[in-house]
């Protein structure tokens, strides 16, 4: 059975909410990323070198990290959910293109707002950085769609709803971009992401 490592909140939200739109079984671990240790007491680093969430144990004992790999595999190993295009396709080029944007961009911009010793002036920085990517996103959201990629929901939106979220934690207001705050909305709404949140303690 796979096993998904994760951080209540943090980017494996996505991942956690992909699993269950697959329907397949799985098992999750909480990691606290401060101490190195899984909910467990295993060492986490034993699992994943680099320390950080996600980790997707496979059946077969191989680990995966990096969500948008991780996303990318739970989406082409379940092809029947539709968390992807058609390999091969320009639309899957356009999901790998949201995928690396929102880790590399996106996810990265709120980094400061997270760690421990920056400054206001920082903060200050990391939440203008912030509005000037979720500009773009809104911006690509104009034109009348509901979701990033071929109209359809995918790992891409997973992705996008679990490092918008953060918005409310870090004294950025979601609304001032009602696209983006509306698909927000939607994945939120979706009873995968509603198992998901529940499980992590996120909601009741």
């Amino acid at each position: 059975m796979m096993k998904l490592y994760y951080k209540p909140g943090a980017c494996p939200l996505a991942s956690h909410i992909a699993l269950y739109e697959t329907g397949a079984a799985f098992e999750i671990e909480a990691v606290d990323t401060d101490t190195g240790r899984t909910e467990s007491g295993a060492d986490f680093r034993a699992i994943n070198p680099n320390g950080y969430v996600p980790a997707l144990r496979l059946p077969d004992g191989a680990v995966l990290t990096e969500g948008a790999a991780v996303l990318q595999l739970i989406a082409d190993r379940h092809p029947e959910a539709g968390l992807a295009p058609a390999p091969g396709s320009f639309d899957r080029a356009r999901l790998h293109e949201a995928l690396n944007w929102i880790s590399a961009e996106l996810h990265k911009a709120f980094g400061p707002l997270f760690r421990a010793g920056t400054t206001e002036d920082e903060q200050a920085a990391a939440r203008i950085a912030v509005g000037t990517k979720f500009d773009r996103v809104e911006a690509q959201l104009s034109d009348g769609r509901i979701w990033l990629v071929a109209n359809q929901f995918s790992v891409a939106d997973a992705y996008l709803f679990a490092v918008a979220n953060w918005a409310n934690f870090t004294g950025i207001e979601l609304s001032n971009w009602p696209n983006l705050a509306a698909l927000v909305d939607r994945v939120a709404a979706r009873p995968s992401a509603q198992k998901a949140m529940k499980a992590e303690g996120l909601i009741q």
